[in-house]
């Protein structure tokens, strides 16, 4: 098997390769790192043995015979490129914003609409916010029917690239920021992506807008606030959602246990709960701070932190890439 990673020198493109690693059983045969110009020639190591980086253009892509392409470059990039690879036969599994509100391309998240996958030749992979919340909010759905949610999140600078990581790093050595329109360090800032004409951010629809696709719920009132915050890895978000069903809270959190990667931290006696400490470097989704509406017995609030770079993207986009080989095999 034939593999490329489009923006493999990036952070969400070097954890493609890092999540790649560990899973020994996926057999790759040639694997093909590309980026700009700038880093032509580059060497990166996958299982110890080195690659050069290429330059992204379509003649060093359509000789390669490529099965798979893990595109994590930018939305720009994807749509030049994602048709080049698609039509030298590859399955692309895009991690940008460039194809995930198209109607004919699944938005995937693996254990919730994995059916969504197969026979399809690009793919999106959701926003890493959005992501981490798919679980929990399917799980409920299923047992009392998912009417509203709202979500308030607390993204990590991670989510916005190299460049954020380091206006933290800057800001904390007395620099001005170079990419956030305000210090980022010791401050929060409730603004993620650009503001549209209703008042709310790209961030913020890309929630509201990315939940219905994956949830199939076309009607579904979602309202979402986006805050980036002064920490380097792992989102958190605020989850408040009513169904039609009143809540039984035990009830909810068994459902909770149905996705083998959610990991419930909720005992108050302990101080058991989800931090972003706890979740860097996993695939798990932590779920905790489970509680009843205090004036709504049909609604419930809970807290969900994963590591936006892993399980928010890169683990998620193999997760996908997984399921085809999977299926492909039978």
């Amino acid at each position: 098997m034939n593999v490329a990673i489009v923006g493999a020198t990036g952070l969400v493109g070097s954890t493609f390769l890092k999540v790649l690693e560990e899973k020994d059983y996926i057999k790759i045969e040639n694997l093909y790192l590309y980026a700009s110009q700038k880093s032509e020639g580059k060497i990166i190591f996958f299982k110890n043995k080195p690659h050069k980086v290429i330059v992204l253009k379509e003649e060093n892509i359509i000789d390669k015979k490529i099965d798979f392409a893990l595109f994590s470059a930018g939305s720009e990039v994807s749509k030049k490129f994602a048709p080049i690879f698609k039509n030298s036969g590859a399955i692309v599994i895009d991690n940008s914003s460039a194809f995930r509100m198209e109607k004919y391309v699944p938005l995937v998240v693996p254990e919730v609409n994995a059916e969504k996958i197969l026979n399809k030749k690009i793919i999106a992979n959701p926003n890493c916010s959005t992501i981490q919340c798919m679980a929990p909010l399917k799980a409920l759905d299923k047992k009392f029917n998912l009417t509203k949610v709202i979500f308030s999140t607390y993204q990590a600078v991670s989510g916005s690239g190299q460049k954020g990581l380091n206006d933290l790093d800057n800001n904390k050595n007395g620099r001005k920021s170079q990419f956030y329109p305000y210090q980022i360090y010791d401050n929060l800032i409730p603004h993620i992506d650009s503001f549209l004409n209703n008042g709310y951010t790209k961030e913020e629809m890309k929630m509201v807008n990315e939940t219905r696709k994956i949830l199939n719920k076309k009607s579904l009132k979602i309202s979402s606030t986006c805050v980036r915050v002064p920490i380097s890895f792992c989102h958190a978000v605020s989850i408040w959602a009513e169904f039609k069903k009143e809540v039984d809270l035990q009830k909810a959190i068994s459902s909770f246990k149905q996705f083998k990667n959610i990991k419930i931290l909720n005992d108050s006696n302990s101080n058991s709960y989800p931090m972003p400490i706890l979740a860097k470097g996993t695939d798990n989704i932590f779920v905790g701070r489970i509680r009843k509406d205090l004036f709504n017995k049909k609604a419930i609030n809970f807290f969900v932190v994963a590591d936006n770079i892993r399980k928010g993207a890169a683990s998620n986009a193999v997760e996908i890439m997984e399921y085809i080989l999977n299926h492909k095999n039978k």
